[in-house]
């Protein structure tokens, strides 16, 4: 509900300027699909004249008129049909951190509890991205972010993609914690479509939520445009796992230039999906080994409240288990390459692996290749 006790609700202007870009989608895909992400941010803080006159010519005026002609009460029909609802920038539920934007969304359209987001608190929101191919030290590690975030009262907030994204998404809601899914398409639109089970149990548990009209389909510069919607919601932006160059880093660097902190969880030197993350630790983002220290940065060292659980560790490993684990670590995978690395005859590499595997330390795929679990080995 907003401050005054009524539901959201989208000014008739705002919905008409919404209505606008969502008819524009494909022109400003032909505009900006040399320089995603940049170019569409100019674009989407134009006035009404000068984005049509920018991206389509001579047929701007028609958009325009068409725009302008739009029946609000009309608009609001399709918003409910969609099973949906609409607020503006001028309705007190719209969220404080999206207001700091330089192109802050006329309209904000979303699916799920509305009264959740005037609830929203800038300053426990935090949000989560990486890669959408990570390892699987990357997802169990994302999962474990969201669910004890979610579990010391933060809210999680992240795109619903493939990987990084979704695992922090579904940690959150095992901790049946509130999380907030930011598309790049209508909220009514799951993308990618094979998330949409999991859309429907955020839709259900916590928020649903896009500029863009329902209905409309996914462009490539509809996703970079929606990071900014992101990086300003989060008080903090973490990056779990990206390489260097990848949409999560355009998302901690607007993230970065509305003042809001970035944080990177560490990997392996020389490892390309580590990449981007080393990169901002580098250039001074706050290290991530868990939730504590998103709770230190955010929150303060040692602030009081609701703490996630205790890292994980596993049993003691003795010289050789070790020896193996460090060479898993640093990026050889495969049984053959560890032999020529360890030393080992294969009798007892092959039982070095399977007691890392069943100690929790391993994990092997169908192809016979080991990677890291996120197990963390016992202090010394």
């Amino acid at each position: 509900m907003n401050a005054e006790g009524g539901p959201p609700h989208a000014c008739d202007d705002c919905l008409r300027r919404a209505w606008l870009i969502g008819s524009l989608v494909g022109y400003i895909e032909k505009v900006v699909s040399t320089a995603p992400g940049q170019r569409a941010q100019e674009l989407l803080a134009f006035s009404d004249e000068d984005l049509v006159d920018a991206i389509a010519g001579r047929r701007g005026k028609t958009f325009l008129e068409r725009a302008r002609k739009r029946d609000p009460n009309r608009l609001r029909e399709a918003i409910a049909g969609a099973r949906a609802w609409a607020c503006c920038r001028h309705d007190p539920c719209y969220p404080k951190g999206i207001r700091d934007l330089g192109d802050p969304p006329a309209a904000l359209f979303g699916r799920g509890d509305a009264d959740l987001l005037a609830a929203l608190d800038p300053g426990s929101l935090v949000t989560i991205v990486g890669s959408r191919r990570p390892s699987g030290y990357g997802r169990e590690l994302a999962s474990a972010l969201g669910r004890d975030l979610g579990s010391a009262g933060l809210v999680v907030v992240s795109g619903m993609a493939m990987g990084i994204d979704s695992c922090a998404h579904q940690g959150a809601l095992e901790a049946s914690a509130v999380t907030v899914a930011v598309l790049g398409t209508g909220v009514d639109l799951p993308y990618p479509p094979r998330c949409a089970r999991l859309y429907e149990e955020i839709v259900e548990r916590g928020l649903v939520i896009s500029e863009l009209p329902p209905g409309t389909q996914a462009y490539r510069w509809t996703f970079p445009a929606r990071n900014r919607i992101m990086a300003a919601l989060g008080a903090m932006t973490v990056v779990v796992e990206a390489r260097e160059r990848s949409g999560s880093l355009i998302t901690s660097t607007m993230a970065q230039e509305l003042g809001r902190d970035v944080g990177a969880v560490p990997g392996r030197v020389g490892s390309s999906p580590a990449a981007g993350t080393n990169g901002l630790l580098r250039d001074g983002g706050h290290l991530i080994r868990d939730a504590q220290d998103v709770l230190d940065s955010m929150v303060g060292v040692g602030a009081n409240g609701a703490r996630p659980r205790p890292v994980p560790r596993g049993r003691a490993l003795d010289a050789e288990l070790s020896r193996v684990l460090d060479l898993v670590e640093s990026g050889l995978g495969s049984a053959d390459a560890l032999a020529r690395s360890s030393g080992l005859e294969p009798g007892p590499l092959a039982a070095a692996l399977v007691r890392l595997e069943l100690s929790g330390y391993l994990r092997s795929d169908s192809a016979g290749r080991y990677e890291r679990t996120a197990l963390a080995a016992p202090d010394q």
